[in-house]
């Protein structure tokens, strides 16, 4: 049972009764995640076809975007790429808030020795910078679209577990909680049934905060040649760099798709926090 109210710094927003702009970012998002589904199969050209009589053609005619040095299509490479980048943000931050949920109950609800084991495992992972934990992960377990998706969320469910304890160490001490114990509820009902749904609104909002560091952290995979080998657009932008000045539209465009996808994600996190925390409990997390 959801007992509202029991953690009173959350709560909608008294100015966002009718949040239209976070409707229009969520719509906006759904749009461009449906369109993504089935963006390969509208691209005018085969993404990965070499036309080397067609190399480092300018934008324009025959080629929106123009050519790679390969003569592949940038427009059809970025389409088909839409696919593999934007579902990646998406999995890596939906693997890493159900792996973070998942310790940060057990953690703070258990409590005693279980939270401290569980806080010191937490400490080492921050102890090294989220980048290059990802890489040296992603360095282990070899190049490939999911393999880069499993080393970002390796590396980044220690924001949700850390989150999620904080709230959890509180909620347990609500009358509701003690209630349900003297009932006889169990621990995995007590803390599906009303710890986790007083304590889920701040990862929510986390969670569509992490969307757009999710979107560059594998952009950054990828153009290391850590994560995909196909059209995705960090490997785009990798593959394109020594053309920079020679063809900058081979670089421009995939870097344009990244920086509006980035500028999206943060625009939809900013509004989502918006109505879900309107006092601001919840930081970036980038902060």
């Amino acid at each position: 049972m959801w007992i509202r109210g029991s953690v009173p710094e959350w709560g909608w927003s008294d100015e966002a009764n009718c949040p239209y702009k976070t409707l229009l970012y969520l719509a906006i998002f759904i749009a461009l995640c449906l369109f993504s589904l089935f963006s390969g199969s509208l691209a005018p050209h085969d993404a990965e076809l070499v036309d080397l009589l067609s190399a480092k053609q300018p934008p324009g005619g025959e080629y929106l975007m123009g050519t790679d040095w390969l003569g592949r299509c940038i427009w059809s490479r970025i389409l088909s790429g839409a696919y593999s980048s934007i579902f990646a943000s998406l999995i890596i931050v939906g693997l890493s808030m159900l792996i973070g949920c998942a310790i940060g109950l057990i953690s703070g609800y258990a409590g005693g020795i279980v939270d401290e084991v569980i806080m010191r495992i937490v400490d080492v992972f921050l102890a090294f910078p989220g980048i290059v934990l990802s890489i040296a992960v992603a360095g282990m377990l070899g190049p490939g679209l999911k393999n880069g998706i499993l080393a970002l969320a390796a590396t980044s469910w220690t924001q949700y577990a850390r989150l999620i304890r904080s709230y959890v160490l509180s909620i347990r001490q609500e009358n509701f909680v003690k209630a349900a114990i003297l009932n006889g509820q169990s621990s995995i009902s007590i803390l599906l049934r009303h710890v986790l749904p007083n304590a889920i609104r701040p990862v929510v909002v986390t969670g569509t905060l992490h969307l757009s560091s999710a979107m560059l952290s594998i952009s950054g995979l990828s153009f290391l040649g850590l994560s995909s080998s196909t059209a995705e657009w960090g490997s785009m932008l990798s593959e394109g760099r020594s053309l920079m000045q020679q063809c900058p539209w081979v670089v421009l465009y995939p870097a344009l798709a990244i920086f509006l996808m980035t500028i999206l994600f943060n625009l939809l996190g900013d509004s989502v926090r918006d109505v879900l925390d309107p006092k601001g409990k919840t930081k970036s997390i980038n902060n």
